[in-house]
């Protein structure tokens, strides 16, 4: 959990999955919603990090996705997630048109204490939990603010998920290898990153040039 104080936050390894967790849920949401996977009517407006975002309220992308992240979350914890994966492909193509990629490392920790972390290094300086909103809130917004740079999607589109995790990590069976699907000569945006002092996540996007797909 993590525990408030009035000037700093200590996030415990279970804390920071929790924040971790939770933007990985916000921001797939939002690129689902951004980037028109899903129609408009099927997302409802909650309030998060300062902002209002939305969620989806379709009972199988539900399912679907927090599947996805209670697998995450028991990877988070046992230190195996190194990537998160959004990968946006068109029906009709069968091409990989956008990658939006969330990297995921330790910041460290004390092995024996609560807030203990798998590489057992020194935990580095604590943040308050306004701190971290703040820095999830500019990534938010970013991924908002993606429409007016990436290249608009000229056919229907569905969306995987691919999760990174280290060779020794416990993989449940019914989870399968897959094609990373890069984007060959992909444009790439760098997105702004956060921490919660146990871990730390870097956003980015790549996708395909519009004059590159086949109109």
């Amino acid at each position: 959990m993590a525990t408030c104080t009035d000037n700093k936050t200590e996030i415990t390894l279970r804390g920071s999955v929790d924040i971790v967790s939770e933007f990985f849920f916000t921001a797939i949401n939002s690129i689902l919603y951004q980037r028109g996977i899903y129609e408009p009517e099927s997302f409802k407006r909650e309030s998060k990090y300062g902002l209002t975002v939305l969620t989806t309220s379709d009972d199988g992308l539900l399912r679907y996705l927090n599947n996805i992240m209670m697998q995450v979350e028991s990877w988070l914890l046992s230190g195996d997630v190194q990537r998160l994966v959004v990968v946006v492909s068109g029906v009709d193509s069968g091409e990989t048109l956008e990658r939006w990629q969330f990297n995921v490392a330790l910041e460290g920790g004390s092995e024996n204490s609560e807030n203990s972390m798998p590489n057992g290094t020194a935990a580095p300086q604590q943040k308050t939990l306004k701190e971290i909103h703040g820095e999830i809130q500019a990534i938010i917004r970013q991924i908002t603010a993606s429409v007016t740079f990436l290249p608009l999607l000229n056919e229907p589109c569905s969306f995987d998920m691919l999760v990174y995790t280290k060779k020794d990590a416990v993989v449940p069976a019914k989870w399968e290898d897959s094609d990373p699907c890069y984007i060959m000569n992909s444009q790439e945006v760098k997105l702004r990153s956060f921490t919660t002092s146990v871990h730390k996540v870097d956003s980015m996007v790549a996708y395909r040039e519009a004059d590159e797909w086949e109109l």
